[in-house]
């Protein structure tokens, strides 16, 4: 570990030296996360399958599991934080954790508050679950009712401009599931990907996915907006790079139980090996 670090560490020194494109480089997160032996990574803890709290109360999903995978490749313990849309980036900015990989949509107002680093990993698009017995068929259905949704997501004012529709917005998933549940509203409006991870474990039979998916956005995972293109946001592209070419994330979604993601294939086949048989 030490001769890694030491190695990417004089790498940073020689392009600070040489590049005006690396004058602002601290490192300082990237420092930290080596002179104390561990590595904070925020992940999502209401968002099943990617991440959340299993029965002894343990942060798993998909994206602890990559969170583990950035430790382990840097040789470091991995400590999982909770957070939440509302609150992810502030966590980030603040400190508290020094990697955020919590389900976010890559979006430019999200791009001048934290370190967004590419390519992207994963990509959902908005859809809606709602009871099969409420037959909703078209978006426009949704005019002037009341619908679930969840605080921070970029998508409630979309669905409330675009739709007609009136978001009740919660602070956690499942609390907005079972404000679904409860009749509360006539659907849930979020992810299509965690929808239809929701459909396929068999807790909501008497549910579907009825429309169109709109404005498909990749996500993007987020180290300070300071480190971006320094050592840390290179060493984290890095990452995404081998998890894409690898088809390693496509083997988390097996694990997990997530639909196999077009993206995902339409990804490893860009970066595949040339000369790979």
């Amino acid at each position: 570990m030490k001769k890694v670090t030491t190695f990417l560490t004089t790498v940073a020194v020689v392009a600070s030296s040489t590049s005006s494109a690396f004058a602002d480089c601290t490192n300082d997160t990237w420092n930290k996360i080596n002179e104390r032996g561990k590595i904070v990574v925020g992940v999502k803890a209401d968002t099943k399958p990617w991440g959340f709290l299993d029965s002894s109360g343990a942060l798993v999903g998909m994206e602890a599991d990559m969170a583990a995978d950035v430790a382990a490749t840097l040789g470091v313990e991995l400590e999982l934080v909770g957070v939440q849309s509302s609150n992810r980036m502030q966590f980030l900015e603040q400190g508290k954790i020094d990697l955020m990989i919590a389900t976010m949509s890559d979006r430019a107002d999200r791009r001048a508050l934290v370190g967004v680093v590419q390519p992207n990993y994963y990509t959902s698009g908005t859809n809606i679950m709602a009871p099969k017995a409420l037959g909703i068929t078209d978006w426009s259905d949704l005019a002037g009712k009341p619908v679930c949704g969840k605080q921070g997501a970029f998508y409630n004012k979309i669905v409330e401009e675009r739709h007609g529709a009136s978001v009740i917005a919660f602070t956690g998933n499942a609390e907005a599931k079972q404000a679904l549940r409860d009749k509360k509203c006539v659907a849930w409006v979020y992810d299509d990907s965690s929808i239809a991870a929701d459909l396929a474990s068999g807790e909501y039979g008497d549910y579907e996915m009825p429309l169109k998916t709109e404005d498909d956005n990749p996500w993007g995972l987020a180290v300070p907006l300071g480190e971006e293109n320094c050592v840390f946001g290179r060493f984290m592209s890095g990452m995404q790079y081998n998890w894409l070419q690898s088809g390693d994330l496509l083997e988390l979604e097996a694990k997990w139980g997530i639909q196999k993601s077009a993206f995902l294939e339409a990804q490893q086949d860009r970066f595949k090996d040339w000369l790979a048989e």
